[in-house]
């Protein structure tokens, strides 16, 4: 419980400390215009008020990230702690934090534009095609999985059961309720569905997440929190699962992940004030680490520990849906369990709109395609939907998450690199953005050669070694290009 009750205490002091040192570092001016004034358009540059603008943004970057994602982290071990509460504060935090405010100081401009801005060209060209597959991978994810939970009457199957091989009518007429309701959120004015029910869902998805955590304060015997003693790995294969890289890409939402700065740059377009930006992009993503952190505590505690749980994600099949069915209506009852459910269906639902409303963007900012028509917002978004139905019935769920999971970490180390050029341009300290940049540029490229998906090297020495050369290739690269 102590170890757990400090890197709470840090994560929320950190809002007031580290959140404040970067507002003044970035230049935070309330008398700076802003995108929503600017560039009104009606449809995506809307200036709406600060508390739905960071509920929004709570949960375009959090849906079942902090909560799925947390749960099979904790795995490793209290070691997850620490990576949700240092990789909250000083990378995921700070790598939405700036990116958020660049955008907000580039007129609401997508991703892509701004890494091409401060990259180069080339970079430029290779990130609309990233993150535009992203995106694509992210809706799919979050398309098929809420069919399947709803098609099978929250009836969870295990990770690697759920494909579209075996589809069924009712499976079919889920997806299809889905898909319509995606191309509304994606196609009409932000006001009028994300507007009106994202709000709602956030709140719904902070509930879930503090009605556990009173759950852990008030029955600390029966449900005790391991405490970090050692920075030892507890999950079941440790040989096959080392901490580093895989820890660093299972728990992604709630420590950092590339796939929020993609959704940035959609709220600095309703954003009303630069002052907003510490409590809307700092703030939301320290607010999704509690969340996970909350989530990775109830998974160890639940089960009697980190081996309990390993156990029980043998025993489910790796599904995190069943793990938070039973963690919820054990501890809450099954009248809130059912509600908490209904909230994970919609936390899902509510990451997939989003994606697809930010790769029309980037489509839209690439070829410089005005959105207040609704015609050419459809000729935009209708070849992502086919794009993610077909990856939908060609491959299975495991495979589709595998490779999103290593590209939006992938995606976090190139926007990490931008901030360091762009820390670089207004001359101020790069460590803040470099050394997270190193780091993960680390991770994902001893992911490469140690990952199964990928050259699943057996020999471990080598595989750091070689991720630790390309880590120097990429860091040697980006400062002389910074420096030129």
């Amino acid at each position: 419980m102590i170890t757990f009750l400090v890197c709470l205490t840090a994560l929320v002091v950190s809002y007031f400390t580290y959140g404040k040192y970067l507002e003044r570092t970035c230049g935070i001016d309330p008398a700076n215009p802003v995108p929503s004034k600017t560039m009104y358009d009606g449809v995506d540059y809307l200036p709406l008020p600060r508390w739905k603008v960071f509920l929004i943004q709570l949960l375009n970057i959090a849906g079942l990230g902090p909560i799925f994602g947390a749960l099979l982290g904790a795995a490793y071990g209290p070691v997850a702690f620490l990576w949700i509460t240092l990789g909250g504060i000083f990378m995921g935090a700070m790598h939405d934090f700036v990116a958020g405010v660049i955008s907000l100081k580039n007129n609401g401009l997508s991703l892509p534009e701004i890494i091409g801005k401060y990259l180069g060209n080339g970079t430029r060209i290779f990130m609309r095609i990233f993150s535009v597959l992203l995106m694509v991978l992210v809706g799919a994810v979050f398309m098929s999985q809420p069919a399947v939970l709803i098609a099978t009457n929250i009836t969870l199957p295990s990770l690697e059961t759920v494909a579209f091989g075996t589809t069924t009518w009712e499976l079919l007429a889920v997806l299809a309720v889905i898909l319509v309701y995606y191309l509304l959120a994606t196609l009409l004015p932000i006001d009028k569905i994300i507007g009106r029910f994202y709000p709602l869902f956030g709140i719904a998805l902070l509930i879930m997440a503090f009605s556990i955590l009173f759950i852990l304060l008030t029955q600390s015997d029966a449900y005790p929190i391991p405490e970090l003693t050692s920075l030892s790995n507890g999950i079941a294969d440790p040989e096959k699962f080392p901490i580093v890289p895989m820890l660093f890409t299972t728990i992604a939402c709630g420590a950092l992940s590339g796939f929020h700065a993609t959704q940035s740059p959609m709220m600095a377009r309703c954003m009303t004030s630069e002052k907003q930006a510490r409590s809307i992009f700092y703030g939301a993503m320290i607010a999704e680490s509690i969340i996970a952190l909350i989530w990775a505590a109830i998974g160890m505690a639940f089960w009697g520990g980190v081996e309990g749980l390993n156990a029980a994600i043998a025993e489910y099949g790796g599904s995190a849906a069943k793990l938070v069915d039973v963690i919820t209506e054990t501890t809450l009852g099954p009248v809130v369990a059912a509600c908490v459910l209904v909230g994970v269906v919609g936390c899902a639902v509510t990451s997939g709109d989003t994606a697809f409303r930010c790769a029309r963007l980037i489509i839209s900012d690439m070829f410089g395609i005005s959105q207040k028509s609704l015609f050419k917002r459809v000729l935009v978004s209708l070849p992502l939907f086919a794009f993610a139905l077909f990856i939908i019935f060609a491959l299975p769920f495991q495979t589709i998450w595998s490779y999103f999971a290593w590209c939006n970490q992938t995606l976090a180390v190139i926007t990490l690199w931008c901030i360091t050029v762009y820390l670089f341009r207004i001359k101020k300290p790069l460590v803040i953005g470099a050394v997270p940049a190193l780091i993960m540029t680390y991770v994902c490229s001893s992911y490469i050669f140690i990952s199964p998906m990928m050259f699943g090297m057996e020999n471990r020495a080598m595989a750091y070694l070689l991720g630790g050369v390309l880590t120097a290739v990429v860091a040697v690269a980006v400062f002389y290009k910074a420096k030129k």
